[in-house]
């Protein structure tokens, strides 16, 4: 038996292929190279080492909603977007209510559907079924199991709730990072609210920053300290909902009080770390509060910037989609104007707050 190492056997296996490669093309034919699975030009498909198999066992599954590539509102530069699903708070204009339950569930839009009834051949539970030329979805009887999402191909159906580990996301991630190198941008864990799954951000954030990548993470800090501290030092930056800072107001508005925001907010501020606040400004709820807000965050050093977000009521078919009632549907919450919102931003630059557009 030959006592060659076996590294010597695989370069001149590569040795042999390449040439065998090239005297095919100059004989008029065209072959490619075929390399074995070990190959080091092949390292997707070598097999994986047992401690990488038992690390991967061993890592925290985070259930996400959706990945958004080529965004340029959350944070700097491209940026690929994670949205994490669950959300402690409820607020009424909240635009995402597919991050609001930390359960998987299905969405149906209807104004979509092509009647193919691919779904209802593939429900294992008779959730859905086509009477009469009518797709009729029965929510109760579904299991969250993603099969018909697969089969949809007119996107009337989008399954929320996929689980993967830090691990499995990473390369999905790291698609787009020399548009992150040149633009400055990064990845920026969103929701829902990311925090309430501190373990998965972690173990993702600590991936990313060993791949180079800047990162952010968009939070309302309603959460506790201990899951904050997690995520400090591996997040780049912070972006930071301010609602209100009458805390029953913010009860009324969100469900919950905002003493834990603001202290979460102060720890932030305490540790130097970097925050861009993001205010929704949202006419007849919390237009009173922007002068509070204000003189709130003049009194912190970690604000780099403030963003006014205007109102929208673009979410109305998400909350169809999902069997939920948008909590704004009768009330008449009017489209901030344009002089409206700038005049939110002048109240926070008079404070000499540096404003963001």
């Amino acid at each position: 038996m030959s006592c060659r190492p076996r590294y010597c056997v695989r370069r001149r296996h590569i040795r042999r292929t390449m040439r065998r490669s090239r005297c095919a093309c100059a004989a008029g034919t065209s072959i490619s190279p075929r390399f074995p699975a070990w190959s080091r030009t092949n390292l997707s498909a070598r097999p994986k080492t047992r401690q990488a198999t038992e690390t991967e066992n061993h890592m925290t599954k985070g259930t996400y909603i959706n990945i958004k590539r080529f965004e340029i509102h959350d944070g700097d530069g491209m940026r690929t977007t994670l949205f994490l699903k669950g959300c402690p708070l409820r607020c009424k204009w909240c635009h995402n209510p597919e991050g609001l339950s930390t359960k998987p569930e299905l969405g149906f839009y209807a104004h979509k559907c092509t009647v193919c009834g691919r779904c209802a051949a593939a429900c294992p539970t008779g959730a859905h079924r086509i009477v009469d030329g009518v797709h009729r979805f029965d929510r109760a009887k579904c299991i969250a199991c993603g099969k018909c999402e697969s089969v949809c191909f007119s996107d009337a159906l989008i399954f929320y709730g996929k689980r993967a580990t830090a691990a499995e996301l990473l390369p999905k991630l790291l698609e787009d990072k020399a548009f992150y190198d040149h633009s400055g941008g990064g990845v920026t864990l969103s929701g829902g609210e990311p925090l309430l799954q501190a373990d998965f951000c972690r173990e993702l954030l600590t991936a990313l920053h060993g791949a180079g990548v800047n990162t952010a993470v968009d939070t309302c800090l309603a959460v506790p300290e201990a899951n904050l501290r997690k995520v400090i030092g591996l997040a780049d930056s912070f972006l930071v909902d301010v609602k209100a800072i009458d805390s029953d107001l913010h009860r009324s508005l969100c469900g919950l009080p905002n003493e834990r925001i603001l202290q979460n907010l102060r720890l932030l501020d305490a540790l130097h770390q970097r925050v861009e606040i993001r205010i929704p400004f949202v006419p007849g709820q919390n237009a009173g509060e922007m002068e509070k807000i204000a003189d709130f965050l003049a009194t912190l050093t970690c604000v780099v910037g403030v963003r006014v977000l205007p109102y929208h009521n673009l979410s109305g078919t998400k909350y169809e989609s999902l069997d939920l009632r948008y909590p704004l549907a009768a009330v008449d919450t009017p489209i901030p104007t344009a002089a409206e919102t700038e005049a939110a931003r002048d109240v926070l630059a008079a404070r000499g707050i540096r404003v963001l557009r």
